[in-house]
């Protein structure tokens, strides 16, 4: 398959608010409603610049893309096909940022470096990845296929493809792959999850100790079993809904 040209890939970004947004009604919303795009379309022209030694040239555009679109996008990254970028604010992408196909991207997304050191600093994004409102994805690693990012996660390992990372540090976490490249809300709750693990350890020593030191806890402290019974019902109303 051939390379396509810059004009190619430009027409290409246009198109995708039609395929990912669902609020997309016509093309003069592209003007005014989709900085995200013409943050994208911006970076391949100034990429294109740098890449032919203008690198100056290049800054420039990216400076006046980052004032009119609030997304910092540096020229010398790259970026793939397809790459969407939704609402675009806040978003910020490094120098050595390496991006793949088919892409989303909410805001307040960074992919930042953590190190001053001039070499490959920023993260590897592989394709068909997507990436949660506010995620920072820090350093040199790698994110791969087919995975998500959960909404304010802080990844700083690596991610195996199909599998998703959530919390701060994220965990790794593996799941099927889903069907819905857009469902991003589709991820797992680790402090529900935790918090059971939790209970269900409490009531084995609860159950050691009554078994096998003879004290009884259900008579000395009905306070707590209260709390404990309320915290379960409340655990099972939110699994229900």
């Amino acid at each position: 398959m051939s390379t396509p040209s810059l004009l190619e890939l430009i027409k290409e970004d246009f198109c995708l608010p039609k395929n990912n947004d669902p609020a997309f009604r016509s093309g003069f919303e592209l003007i005014f409603n989709y900085p995200g795009i013409w943050a994208i379309v911006n970076y391949r022209i100034a990429n294109a610049m740098y890449k032919k030694g203008f690198k100056k040239i290049a800054r420039f555009i990216s400076g006046i893309s980052q004032f009119f679109t609030n997304t910092d996008i540096h020229p010398a990254c790259t970026i793939g096909r397809r790459v969407f970028i939704d609402h675009a604010f806040g978003v910020v992408i490094g120098e050595t940022s390496v991006l793949g196909d088919d892409i989303l991207i909410y805001q307040g997304v960074t992919l930042g470096g953590v190190s001053l050191s001039h070499g490959k600093r920023h993260p590897t994004i592989c394709s068909n990845v997507t990436i949660g409102a506010g995620a920072k994805i820090l350093g040199n690693i790698t994110v791969g296929e087919n995975s998500k990012i959960g909404a304010n996660s802080v990844v700083i390992t690596d991610v195996p493809s199909s599998s998703t990372a959530v919390g701060v540090p994220a965990r790794i976490i593996k799941r099927k792959e889903s069907k819905d490249h857009l469902a991003h809300n589709d991820l797992p709750d680790i402090s529900k999850e935790m918090f059971g693990y939790l209970l269900k350890r409490v009531a084995i020593l609860e159950h050691a100790l009554t078994e096998k030191a003879c004290i009884d806890i259900n008579t000395k402290d009905h306070e707590l079993e209260e709390i404990y019974k309320n915290f379960i019902d409340a655990m099972s109303t939110t699994q229900k809904n």
